[in-house]
C-alpha cells in the first residue's frame, strides 16, 4: 500500500506540474500571438519570432490556422524544444514562438526527482516492511512449531515469548496467541498428568485385593461356577496390568535395553509361547538392535489381537526388518487405519469387543524401540499389521 501510494503521488504531482507549466508556456505563446496579430492588422513589423507560414511550422498546426481557428502546440525548432502558436491571417498562418526548453528541463528535473524519491521511498518502505513482517512471521514460525511438537506429544513445549513473561512490555496479537498456547499446554499437561496419575493409583490399588481374590478363587470346589471366577479374576488382573503398562508408556519413564537379536528366531518363540496356530514364514532373517522383551510384547499383542479379532490362518511374516502380522477376518475399523488404537474402543460389529488395550500397548512399545507399526486392511480381506524396526546404518569399512 505504501509503494502504491508513493507511486500514485508522484504520478499525479507529475501531471499537475506539467499541466500548469505547458499552460504557462500557452498563455505565454498566445499573448505574444495576439501582439503579432494587431502588428499584422496595422501593417507593422512582426515582432520577433513571429512569421507568416514559416516553413517550420508543424503542419497540423499549419491546417488548424488555416482553417480559421487559433492553436499551441510544442515542438523541436532548431535543436530545441520549442512553443508554437498559430492563427489565421488572410488564408494563411501566422505563427509565433516563444523558448520551451526551460520549461522542458524544469519538467524533465520533477521527474527525475519523482522517480528518485518515490524509489527511495519504495525502497526504505519494503525494508522496514521486510523488517517488522520477519520478525512477526519468525514468532508466528516458532509459535505454529510449538504447537506441532504438543500435537505430537511433548507437552514441555513452550513459546515463551519474551514480551508474555514481561507485563510492562507491548503485548502485540502474535504474543496474545503466544501466551494462550503456553496455557493451554500446561492445562492440557496438568490434566494428563492427574489422569495418568489417578491411572496409575486406581491399578496399584486393584493389584493387592485382586491377588487375594485370585488365591482365594483357587480354593473354591471344582464346578462351572469356579472356572467363570477364576477366568473373571484372570481378566481383571491382565486389565490391571494392562493399564499400569499404559500409565508407563504415558508417563514416557521407559528404559530402552538394547542388544543385538536375530529376527527370525525371536518371531518364532513369540508364536511357541502365545501358544496359538499361527504360521510363520522367514523370508529374510536380519540382526536387529532392540530391546527384545519389548518386541516380544509387541509381537504377542498382535498375534493375540489377530487370533481374538480375526479369523484363521493367522499368518507371521519376517522379511528383513518388517514384520507382518496378518489374519483373514473382517479387517480393522476405519477409525483404527484412520487414527490408530484407542483405548477401550468397541464396535458394535465385534460383539462388543475392543481392539483397545492391546494394540494400544503395541503401539506404545514399538514408539519406545523407535519402531514404525502400521495397521491397514489387505486388499483381499483380512486386517494387517506391518511392524518396522530401525536397522543400525552400514558399518565403513576402514582404510
Amino acid at each position: 500500500m505504501c509503494c502504491a501510494l508513493a507511486a500514485v503521488l508522484g504520478v499525479l504531482v507529475h501531471v499537475e506540474v506539467t499541466r500548469q507549466t505547458v499552460q504557462t508556456a500557452r498563455d505565454k505563446a498566445l499573448a505574444k500571438l495576439t501582439d503579432a496579430s494587431r502588428a499584422y492588422e496595422a501593417g507593422e513589423a512582426l515582432p520577433p519570432g513571429s512569421g507568416i507560414d514559416p516553413p517550420e511550422l508543424p503542419a497540423s498546426l499549419r491546417a488548424l490556422a488555416v482553417a480559421g481557428s487559433r492553436g499551441t502546440m510544442v515542438a523541436d525548432f532548431r535543436g530545441s524544444s520549442t512553443m508554437w502558436a498559430a492563427a489565421p491571417a488572410d488564408g494563411r498562418a501566422l505563427a509565433t514562438t516563444i523558448d520551451y526548453t526551460q520549461s522542458a528541463r524544469t519538467i524533465s528535473g520533477l521527474d527525475n526527482a519523482i522517480i528518485g524519491s518515490s524509489v527511495l521511498a519504495i525502497g526504505g518502505t519494503l525494508l522496514i516492511g521486510a523488517f517488522a513482517v520477519t520478525r512477526v512471521t519468525r514468532r508466528l514460525h516458532q509459535t505454529a512449531t510449538v504447537a506441532r511438537r504438543i500435537s505430537q506429544g511433548d507437552l514441555d513445549a513452550r513459546v515463551a515469548d519474551p514480551r508474555t513473561e514481561d507485563p510492562s512490555r507491548h503485548q502485540d496479537e502474535v504474543a496474545t496467541v503466544a501466551g494462550a498456547l503456553d496455557t493451554m499446554a500446561s492445562t492440557l499437561q496438568a490434566k494428563l498428568t492427574s489422569e495418568q496419575r489417578f491411572t496409575a493409583d486406581v491399578a496399584h490399588e486393584l493389584r493387592t485385593p485382586l491377588t487375594g481374590l485370585s488365591a482365594a478363587a483357587e480354593l473354591l470346589p471344582e464346578g462351572r461356577p469356579t472356572q467363570m471366577v477364576q477366568e473373571r479374576v484372570r481378566t481383571m488382573r491382565q486389565l490391571t496390568e494392562d493399564l499400569l503398562e499404559i500409565s508407563r508408556l504415558d508417563s514416557g519413564s521407559e528404559q530402552v535395553e538394547n542388544d543385538v537379536h536375530r529376527l527370525a528366531p525371536l518371531a518364532e518363540r513369540v508364536v511357541r509361547a502365545s501358544g496359538t496356530n499361527t504360521e510363520v514364514v522367514i523370508v529374510e532373517d536380519l540382526c536387529v538392535e532392540t530391546d527384545r522383551r519389548r518386541l516380544e510384547r509387541v509381537l504377542g499383542n498382535l498375534v493375540a489381537n489377530a487370533h481374538k479379532h480375526g479369523r484363521a490362518p493367522v499368518v507371521l511374516t519376517v522379511h528383513g526388518p518388517v514384520v507382518t502380522v496378518r489374519d483373514h477376518g473382517d479387517g480393522y475399523p476405519d477409525y483404527l487405519v484412520a487414527h490408530g488404537p484407542q483405548r477401550f474402543r468397541t464396535e458394535p460389529q465385534a460383539g462388543g469387543k475392543g481392539h483397545g488395550l492391546g494394540l494400544t500397548i503395541a503401539a506404545g512399545q514399538a514408539e519406545v524401540i523407535g519402531a514404525r507399526l502400521e495397521f491397514r486392511n489387505a486388499p483381499d480381506g483380512g486386517a494387517e499389521a506391518v511392524l518396522t524396526l530401525p536397522t543400525p546404518p552400514p558399518a565403513t569399512p576402514e582404510p
